[in-house]
């Protein structure tokens, strides 16, 4: 089984717990990881070469998912519209309509680059931000979803949902190194991510891809 993983630290906690699974189990053993940007992800979903994958929300409505998803209610700090000519993120789908969605004209950047340029002190739109001020909903970017193994598939998105995960330190100052930041600010950004699709989310993705069908 092929299980497609973004290759942003929004997804870090899912990675890790993912990893700390036995690797003795035999759904573990069945596992290959195939790391790509959300649209790449996307496509292969779609094409059957991935069998589970955090699917962004606007490209989920026909598929089979679970009650797991990336989501931010408010800020999340690795999304923006910037200032300038307008232009797509080709790594995106959700972002780039959300954007549309709110009528924002600018530069569509996501993930980790996104979240340097607001670090360095960058200017922007916050889109989850926008969102939230628009709506009163949190917004969410992805849904975690399957085409294979789907009993599997549920009961692991229950058990992740269901606890708060601690990455090691030396994974955290591993991947903030990598990506040029600390592991003090990458705490920060994952304090401001959450993967649990509650009532509330559930609510802001119906609104959301209900205005996406109007504009996309």
């Amino acid at each position: 089984m092929i299980f497609g993983s973004i290759s942003y630290l929004n997804l870090l906690p899912f990675q890790v717990y993912m990893k700390r699974r036995s690797p003795s189990t035999q759904f573990a053993q069945m596992l290959r990881w195939r790391r790509a940007v959300p649209s790449v992800i996307n496509r292969r979903f779609r094409q059957g070469r991935v069998h589970a994958a955090f699917i962004s929300s606007i490209e989920s409505r026909r598929c089979r998912c679970t009650g797991l998803g990336i989501v931010a209610d408010g800020a999340v700090h690795s999304v923006f519209v910037l200032p300038g000519k307008n232009a797509t993120d080709p790594a995106s789908a959700s972002s780039n309509a959300l954007a549309e969605v709110l009528g924002l004209q600018g530069q569509v950047i996501i993930g980790d680059a996104a979240l340097k340029h607001r670090l360095s002190g960058g200017e922007g739109i916050d889109l989850a931000q926008a969102w939230k001020e628009h709506t009163g909903l949190p917004f969410v970017f992805a849904r975690l979803c399957y085409n294979r193994q789907g009993k599997r598939i549920r009961k692991l998105a229950k058990d992740f949902g269901s606890k708060e995960w601690k990455i090691p330190r030396y994974i955290l100052e591993r991947e903030a190194k990598k990506r040029g930041i600390t592991p003090a600010q990458l705490r920060w950004y994952l304090s401001h991510i959450d993967y649990r699709i509650g009532w509330r989310e559930k609510k802001g993705l119906k609104l959301f891809l209900k205005k996406a069908e109007k504009v996309t």
